[in-house]
């Protein structure tokens, strides 16, 4: 993998890149759909390239081990090739939905043992095991196995987490540098700084990722509850440490305004389930503000859904159309809503990318970010 800085912005630590893999390039910032099953739920993946116009989607190591399961993707020749995706794939380690099961794992030194959410059997996974399932299911980006704490979360916890978090990133490289890819072409490898909100941790853990020297960092256990204010400042303590000449990849981050935020920051790369998540219950995103399609207030308006949108679905509806599919329950609906969503936050890192670009970043960023916001 080759990263290359193609502009920087006065005032702020916001740059333009491009990062080159085997599978394509990918222009940063970048917004990466995910898509949790081999899916990014209710969008085709033609849909994801001619309308969302995505360059990187993710897969979700939990749910791939759990289904279909790694024997029937190497069978398949890897997930590129069982959903039918040929640019790149960013696979995360499993760590923040073994987190998210709480009361169904148990964490120790040698790894996370859990219950599977389908059926209740019992696995575990290790850092070497999380590096093999990745090589197997053939992500272009695969992740360190980690453990995301919770908010708030005590001192001590944090502290005990992030350590352990540290020594399994060493079993982590080791796995990495000792197997090869299954499908012929270059897997690439991102540790994740951890510490929770508490300043010292964070330095400490950024110091120690940096030392690691892979190909580029990740930034996790943020937007976990937090509020805004505190992920801002850890996201800048952090950016402020990982080399410049890498990327940085913000982990589950976010909504437009923190997207925003953190990349005046200095951060390349962002995931999150939220536009997606959001649009399958009506929220949708546009560059005045948020709308919900459910609210009474749009049923008699035949104007179009978003007609300065990039998404073609969204200019060819009404809102009353739009509103009339929720209430009805049809799966249409969602679809619409989901293009929509995923095509405004491919089109807000464009227009980022174009403003730093011409030097006019900052400012446009500062009036961006307080439409967003506003409840239309």
């Amino acid at each position: 993998m080759k990263f290359n800085i193609t502009n920087t912005c006065p005032n702020t630590n916001a740059r333009t890149g491009i990062i080159e893999t085997d599978h394509g390039t990918i222009e940063t910032p970048i917004f990466m759909p995910v898509g949790t099953a081999g899916t990014v739920k209710g969008v085709h993946q033609q849909e994801l390239k001619s309308q969302i116009q995505a360059q990187i989607i993710l897969g979700n190591t939990y749910h791939l081990y759990l289904r279909p399961g790694i024997d029937i993707l190497k069978q398949a020749g890897g997930l590129h090739q069982f959903i039918g995706w040929d640019r790149p794939i960013l696979t995360d380690s499993g760590g923040y939905q073994v987190y998210s099961l709480s009361g169904r794992r148990k964490i120790k030194e040698e790894g996370v043992t859990f219950q599977s959410h389908i059926d209740g059997s019992k696995h575990t996974f290790t850092p070497e095991s999380a590096i093999d399932i990745q090589r197997a299911i053939g992500g272009d980006i695969i992740m360190a196995f980690d453990e995301c704490t919770p908010y708030p979360c005590e001192y001590k916890y944090a502290k005990d987490s992030m350590e352990m978090t540290h020594r399994w990133l060493k079993r982590c490289i080791k796995q990495f540098e000792t197997t090869d890819s299954y499908y012929g072409y270059e897997q690439n490898f991102f540790p994740i700084v951890q510490g929770s909100t508490y300043k010292d941790l964070r330095k400490i853990s950024a110091e120690t990722i940096a030392a690691a020297d892979q190909q580029a960092n990740a930034i996790g256990g943020l937007s976990v509850g937090e509020p805004a204010e505190e992920m801002y400042e850890m996201t800048d303590l952090v950016c402020g440490i990982l080399p410049k000449e890498k990327p940085r990849y913000l982990m589950g981050v976010g909504t437009p305004a923190n997207i925003l935020e953190c990349i005046a920051l200095g951060i390349d790369m962002f995931d999150c389930v939220l536009p997606s998540r959001n649009a399958r219950h009506g929220l949708l995103y546009t560059a005045e503000g948020i709308l919900n399609m459910k609210n009474a207030k749009w049923k008699e308006d035949f104007s179009i859904i978003d007609e300065n949108s990039t998404c073609s679905t969204s200019r060819l509806h009404t809102k009353a159309y739009l509103r009339h599919l929720f209430q009805c329950k049809e799966l249409l609906a969602a679809q619409i809503a989901t293009l929509h969503n995923l095509s405004f936050y491919l089109w807000l890192v464009q227009e980022a990318r174009n403003k730093i670009a011409d030097g006019s970043f900052g400012t446009w960023k500062k009036e961006m970010v307080e439409r967003v916001q506003r409840r239309l």
